[in-house]
């Protein structure tokens, strides 16, 4: 690991240390990164940098712009998610920018956490596929309880949707999926 991926994953953890919800023990929003850096890892041992830190600070500071600022619905969530990729953009290019990573490489992590070029960028996609994976070994249990069965089924076919062709198919390897979830994946 180079002293400057060193630098911008420390600050990440640093500015994530601050999210007042706790988890487990630790602020979440740290926790959510370092368990996107072990999903990469294991998924993309060779990731780049540039996905190395697009991964940890997929959530950089996602608590100062709450869910609730914007309204109800798919809409409202939508425009939260889109606000929330264009604001981690701009944080983790200002930390990189401390660390002497180039204006490039600065607006490339931007087009990763914008997702911009799903399906055709394999960075992109790899990022999302990583996100797909840490949801669903963490996130997904706790979630579904707070879901009815229809809008969960509908959460799953768009979550699996999103994912490449051997995303999928590994989530069907690694995960014990009820159906229907598990045809989702098989789509």
């Amino acid at each position: 690991m180079t002293d400057r991926l060193t630098h911008v994953l420390t600050a990440i953890d640093s500015a994530n240390a601050a999210d007042p919800t706790i988890e487990d023990g630790q602020p979440a929003a740290r926790l959510y990164g370092e368990r996107m850096s072990a999903e990469l890892a294991r998924l993309f041992p060779q990731a780049s940098e540039i996905l190395q830190i697009a991964s940890r600070g997929q959530h950089v500071e996602r608590w100062l712009l709450p869910r609730k600022e914007y309204p109800e619905g798919r809409t409202g969530y939508l425009e939260w998610r889109r606000e929330q990729g264009r604001r981690h953009g701009e944080r983790l290019a200002g930390m990189m920018a401390d660390a002497g990573y180039t204006p490039q490489d600065q607006a490339r992590v931007g087009v990763l956490l914008r997702k911009e070029g799903i399906k055709r960028d394999a960075e992109v996609q790899a990022l999302e596929d990583v996100i797909c994976f840490t949801f669903l070994k963490w996130y997904f249990q706790p979630f579904a309880g707070t879901q009815t069965p229809e809008a969960l089924e509908k959460i799953v076919v768009r979550t699996a949707r999103k994912m490449s062709t051997e995303g999928r198919a590994r989530v069907l390897a690694e995960f014990d999926l009820p159906e229907p979830f598990a045809s989702a994946f098989r789509a």
